[in-house]
């Protein structure tokens, strides 16, 4: 790993063996070591400078240092797993008042006080098992805009690309609407098993996300969850089939919202799925 000037400290490598942070498979733990990788995801949000930046799950801190480098004004790394405080305590010294740490659950953290008033920048190698709902989670709260001006996420590339899915795509789905309603998703890059220790048996995927000032169509958030998982619950049926589980004949609200009783669920598009729950919410 190619040493910055602005990092005196160890090589991850030797981080990782003298604090016994062998990664867990329980917390969904996979390391990257290479910094100029890293450097290279930090750079993909965009300059930092004049930001706070939010990371999830620093494990020995690789991501972490690389935000630093690349100027973010401050980071707030969010780690459940306590054997990587001492670690991550190491960088916070290298760079005085720039680094906090918060040992907690990231799914249950209070992100708005977290963020405090500066601008925000979400920025992680997120955790296998609660990247999914971490997503969803930044995406569905109110107010909107929302306290973060743009996620920089690492998942697996299957999950990446439902997220970035366009309609008619066999990986359109909950993820994709959700996703694209209120924010613009571009996948950037994959990332090799290789880079990762352990390797991972999946590639994964950088997705840069930024909020849209007004989502695509107004509608309440609650209404298009149930709505898109009723119909891609059962996504090889009629919009007809499968939205009976809402609970009543659904011929009324599909044609109210200017679709066809016929349509599946992957030929509606997100402006669709929106007047669903509109007429849903009533």
């Amino acid at each position: 790993m190619t040493q910055s000037p602005n990092d005196n400290l160890p090589r991850l490598s030797e981080v990782i063996d003298r604090h016994g942070l062998s990664a867990k498979k329980s917390l969904g733990q996979n390391f990257l070591l290479d910094l100029n990788l890293t450097r290279r995801i930090a750079r993909t949000a965009g300059p930092l400078a004049g930001f706070t930046v939010i990371e999830v799950g620093p494990g020995p801190g690789g991501l972490t240092r690389a935000l630093l480098m690349e100027g973010a004004d401050k980071v707030v790394a969010v780690e459940r797993d306590e054997r990587a405080l001492p670690a991550l305590a190491e960088i916070a010294s290298a760079w005085p008042e720039r680094l906090t740490v918060i040992s907690g659950d990231a799914l249950t953290a209070d992100w708005q006080t977290i963020a405090g008033k500066a601008p925000v920048k979400i920025v992680a190698n997120l955790p296998y098992n609660i990247a999914t709902p971490l997503l969803t989670g930044w995406l569905t709260k109110h107010p909107w805009p929302p306290f973060w001006s743009s996620l920089t996420l690492m998942f697996q590339k299957e999950v990446a690309h439902r997220i970035c899915a366009d309609v008619g795509d066999n990986a359109y789905g909950r993820l994709s609407v959700i996703s694209q309603w209120r924010c613009d998703a571009i996948r950037m890059f994959d990332v090799s098993p290789k880079a990762f220790t352990p390797a991972p048996k999946v590639t994964s995927s950088i997705i840069h996300i930024t909020p849209r000032t007004e989502p695509i169509a107004d509608c309440d958030v609650a209404a298009l969850e149930k709505v898109t998982a009723a119909a891609f619950g059962q996504r090889r049926k009629m919009l007809r089939s499968s939205l009976k589980t809402l609970g009543s004949d659904p011929t009324t609200l599909i044609t109210e919202a200017g679709l066809e009783p016929t349509m599946r669920a992957e030929e509606v598009d997100v402006a669709g799925f929106c007047r669903l729950a509109k007429v849903l919410s009533g």
